[in-house]
C-alpha cells in the first residue's frame, strides 16, 4: 500500500480512569465481600460509562502497583486523568455519592 493511502494514526483514548485498589480476598467471609464489592462497581461503571473506566487492581495479583500508591487502607480509589491524579479515597464509598462527584471532576 502506498504511503499516501495509508489510515492517519488514531488518537488515544481519553477516557478518565479510576483505578480501584482491592486488598486480597483470603480468609472467612472475604469471597462475600468480594462478591459485594465487584457488583456495587459494577453498578457504579453503569453510572460512569461511557466518560469514566474503572480498573480493578487486586493487591494479590499486582502488589506492586497496589504499593506504588502508598494507599493506607484498602479498597482505595484513585481517579486518574493522562496519569495524573485527580482525587483519591479510602475505603469503600457510596456508588451513588461517588458518581456524580466524579462525573463534575472530568468537566474541570
Amino acid at each position: 500500500m502506498p504511503f499516501s493511502q495509508l489510515e492517519p494514526p488514531r488518537q488515544a483514548a481519553t477516557t478518565d480512569v479510576l483505578l480501584v485498589l482491592l486488598p486480597p480476598a483470603h480468609g472467612e467471609g472475604k469471597s462475600s465481600q468480594l462478591a459485594s464489592t465487584n457488583a456495587s462497581l459494577d453498578r457504579l461503571q453503569t453510572l460512569l460509562a461511557p466518560a469514566i473506566r474503572i480498573l480493578r487492581i487486586n493487591e494479590a495479583s499486582h502488589p506492586a502497583v497496589v504499593s506504588s500508591f502508598h494507599a493506607t487502607e484498602l479498597p482505595a480509589f484513585v481517579f486518574l486523568r493522562q496519569g495524573i491524579e485527580l482525587w483519591r479515597h479510602q475505603g469503600l464509598p457510596d456508588d451513588e455519592a461517588i458518581a456524580p462527584l466524579l462525573l463534575r471532576k472530568i468537566n474541570s
